[in-house]
């Protein structure tokens, strides 16, 4: 654990292969060195199926040669600093001239970062991820109606990345993550159904409990017995909090300042505008303590900001990083996300649908006839045109009260409408990447049997 935690390493291996780039002929140069440690196991029944564990660093370095570029990456700790630059080098050469590409401007560089509390001293074992895994799943096989264990599994890893540029940019963030799932199974034959949850945070002092999980997923999984189909129209539908966290992604990625810069953005001619009721506010942090995004600088080395994609209900911005933010003739945002195999491209950390005022309770009281959504299948979004089709399951509203279970049914609509339509509840909890409260969309089309 020490010697993964000792980053004086990787930064070293990072300055020598900036160094080789300038000496092999790029103008300018930078290295991405990540770093990954990661141990899981598999559970079912109370047996272990499977241990896993795995560790290793890898290198990614983008040169430029006037205005083109390349990037080239390696994972074998004994590479030739000098010949994996030239290579580099010989590529850019070659390739086709990009207007925009290159560093980030000296002046939006991180300088100074606050301490996000990303990393737990002490990494979880594989005795522990048995035990919760374990518990989670015997937790579920508790539940009365259950009736096998779809599997449970637990992980905890270590990783982080160093960045090195040529303009003098160095910096470290390493961050570690303990998670646990389990799987349900209810019912018996062709009439079974199942259901799951699962945990994710950064300390594992700060996971929930096994069994509050398993049962979770118990309840889940029993609920679902016995759905039934209902007849195509378009009525009110309110999402839980698991299934309305899609809702913030789709903005964020029609918000992609590449996708803008592209044209494939439905939303590429309305910064500025409303595109959500009045009170909506969808915002990134990536300063929050301890989230599952955070970071304190980007793939750029710019520093990071919290950032309102859309205020009361308007949108303000693009996620932009610093090649996507020179095309659209604007300033980056500080949202460059990268690996070790390409140049950077704008991305999210911890994003979140802000909370509203209604309860959840009074939002499905207000709902004569609907559909309250639990689980989403399928991806059949369109982010030019905003046309949305998912299949789904949940329960149906009658009067106010969740009536009965439905399967095999799709919601369909468009996201410039759904997103005016939406109203958030106050349930918001920040338990995963992207979150939302529980939300409620008018006017949707329901189609079943």
């Amino acid at each position: 654990m020490t010697d993964l935690l000792d980053t004086g390493a990787l930064v070293e291996r990072a300055r020598r292969l900036v160094d080789a780039a300038r000496k092999a002929g790029a103008d300018a140069a930078d290295v991405m060195a990540v770093r990954g440690m990661s141990v899981s196991v598999q559970m079912r029944e109370g047996k272990v199926e499977g241990s896993e564990r795995s560790e290793g660093d890898d290198l990614g370095l983008r040169v430029f040669v006037g205005r083109r570029n390349a990037s080239v990456s390696s994972n074998d700790p004994r590479e030739d600093f000098a010949a994996l630059a030239e290579r580099a080098v010989a590529i850019a050469k070659v390739a086709p001239e990009d207007p925009y590409a290159g560093l980030a401007d000296p002046a939006d560089l991180a300088r100074n970062w606050a301490d996000l509390d990303l990393l737990d001293p002490v990494l979880t074992g594989v005795a522990e991820l048995e035990d919760l895994a374990r518990r989670a799943e015997a937790a579920a096989l508790a539940v009365p109606g259950v009736t096998k264990s779809g599997g449970a599994g637990a992980g905890a890893g270590l990783g982080g990345f160093a960045l090195v540029t040529s303009t003098g940019f160095e910096g470290v963030s390493l961050g570690s993550s303990t998670s646990f799932s389990t799987t349900a199974i209810a019912g018996e034959g062709t009439g079974m159904e199942r259901d799951y949850d699962y945990a994710s945070v950064r300390h594992r002092a700060d996971l929930e409990a096994p069994e509050t999980i398993g049962r979770s997923a118990g309840e889940r999984a029993v609920r679902r017995l016995n759905p039934r189909k209902v007849d195509t129209r378009k009525v009110p539908v309110i999402f839980d909090p698991r299934t309305a966290g899609s809702f913030p992604g789709y903005l964020a990625a029609a918000a992609n300042g590449q996708s803008v810069a592209r044209g494939t953005s439905f939303l590429r001619e309305k910064l500025g505008q409303r595109v959500f009721r009045q009170g909506v506010a969808i915002v990134d942090d990536p300063h929050r303590r301890r989230g599952l995004g955070s970071r304190p600088f980007d793939g750029d080395g710019v520093a990071t900001r919290p950032m309102t994609l859309v205020d009361d209900g308007v949108l303000t911005g693009w996620l932009l990083d610093t090649a996507t933010a020179r095309e659209l003739g604007m300033k980056t945002t500080g949202h460059a996300s990268r690996g070790v195999g390409g140049p950077p491209a704008p991305g999210a950390t911890n994003l979140y649908l802000a909370a509203g005022a209604a309860t959840p309770r009074s939002m499905i009281a207000s709902v004569k006839d609907g559909l309250y959504v639990t689980d989403m299948i399928g991806h059949g979004v369109n982010m030019v045109t905003g046309d949305y089709s998912r299949g789904c399951s949940g329960y149906w509203i009658e009067n106010g009260e969740l009536a009965f279970p439905v399967a095999e049914i799709t919601i369909a609509g468009n996201l410039a409408d759904i997103f005016l339509n939406l109203t958030p509840a106050n349930d918001l909890t920040f338990r995963y990447g992207t979150d939302a409260p529980t939300v409620m969309v008018e006017g949707l089309t329901v189609a079943g049997r």
